[in-house]
């Protein structure tokens, strides 16, 4: 004879471990860097194209935070930031306000003047809430990105 609380709690483990496994497709991040090739004391901007899934938004509240993970050759002028921080659009769709994720998120940084001539990777992460009026569910996800520029030896010479 089966345990049904045994039986319960298996669905719902199957059940947690098929949306834990779905939340990965919720957000795909395009992110690339301008320009490709940089100097020491170079401006630069990280670029960012958001695409969701079809019938998902991301809250506004709690907050929207990209991050990105300490590069020696890459000065931002933040830890980290918000969606306020990047002026990030709201919108009301379906009665709820929502970020408006139709345009790329540019983050400006500056080149270390002590940063290494080659190929680097950036690293970074978009956390956010996922939201699904349809089915009636709110998760808490985050999403990785990886981006690759290279660095020139020269310094940027600024104007006289």
């Amino acid at each position: 004879m089966t345990n049904p609380i045994r039986l319960l709690s298996g669905v719902i483990g199957l059940a947690l471990v098929g949306l834990i496994s779905a939340q990965e497709d919720f957000l795909k991040i395009e992110a690339s860097i301008s320009p490709r090739k940089l100097s020491r004391g170079q401006e630069g901007a990280v670029l960012l194209k958001l695409s969701l899934r079809e019938g998902i938004a991301v809250s506004p509240q709690p907050d929207f935070i990209i991050e990105f993970k300490p590069c020696a050759e890459i000065l931002f002028p933040k830890n980290f930031y918000t969606s306020t921080d990047l002026e990030i659009e709201t919108v009301i769709r379906e009665e709820e306000e929502s970020l408006n994720l139709e345009k790329a998120v540019r983050i400006p940084f500056t080149i270390s003047p002590e940063a290494k001539k080659g190929s680097h990777i950036l690293e970074g992460r978009v956390k956010y809430f996922a939201r699904s009026r349809a089915e009636g569910w709110c998760v808490k996800n985050s999403a990785k990105f990886f981006v690759t520029f290279s660095t020139r030896p020269v310094s940027v010479r600024k104007g006289p």
